[in-house]
């Protein structure tokens, strides 16, 4: 029943992950929209909103709960798991991500409702927490020790850094192309 579990968990994490990744992919292309005539907008808009809701609601939240139930399949079979300290990390991060899924909800809401205040530079920088958060995760999972999760840390501030400067580099280089 344990490898059932984490077979699911691991799907569902897949499903989840790329649900968060393609839906702030989606509010940048909708915060965009905002630069096309008033006409271009409304029609824009009124598609982003649709493709935003379905996305979120049959693909992402879904896979969020199923992955979590999951977890908890897998943690009710192997109780021993609780006594890890790579696993309180792991945990620890895990809650970051679902912090992180319902902000992505709450700037949905905001986008449909036309009073989001997020820049698509500041959306592409959010995008990036997101995959900082899954390389926390794996890289404590796979490694299972409270020493190599430090260095694995450090490894991801430097890894958010470079990417942060990535999207910094991207930015200048669409503001030159324009």
């Amino acid at each position: 029943m344990y490898l059932y579990a984490k077979a699911v968990h691991i799907i569902f994490v897949v499903c989840w992950m790329a649900g968060l990744f393609y839906m702030v992919r989606l509010f940048i292309y909708h915060t965009e929209a905002k630069q096309q005539s008033e006409n271009e907008y409304r029609i824009l808009h009124k598609q982003f909103v649709l493709m935003e809701r379905k996305l979120w609601w049959i693909i992402a939240t879904p896979s969020m709960y199923l992955t979590i139930i999951a977890a908890a399949v897998m943690m009710h079979l192997n109780p021993a798991w609780w006594s890890q300290p790579w696993m309180h990390v792991k945990l620890t991060f895990v809650l970051g991500l679902i912090v992180y899924h319902f902000i992505c909800q709450r700037i949905m809401f905001q986008l449909a409702g036309e009073t989001s205040k997020w820049t698509s530079i500041k959306l592409r920088l959010w995008n990036e927490l997101a995959t900082v958060l899954l390389f926390a995760i794996v890289f404590t999972v796979v490694l299972k020790s409270a020493i190599n999760w430090i260095y694995g840390v450090v490894g991801l501030v430097l890894f958010a850094v470079m990417l942060m400067i990535a999207v910094k580099i991207y930015k200048k280089i669409r503001e030159k192309s324009n």
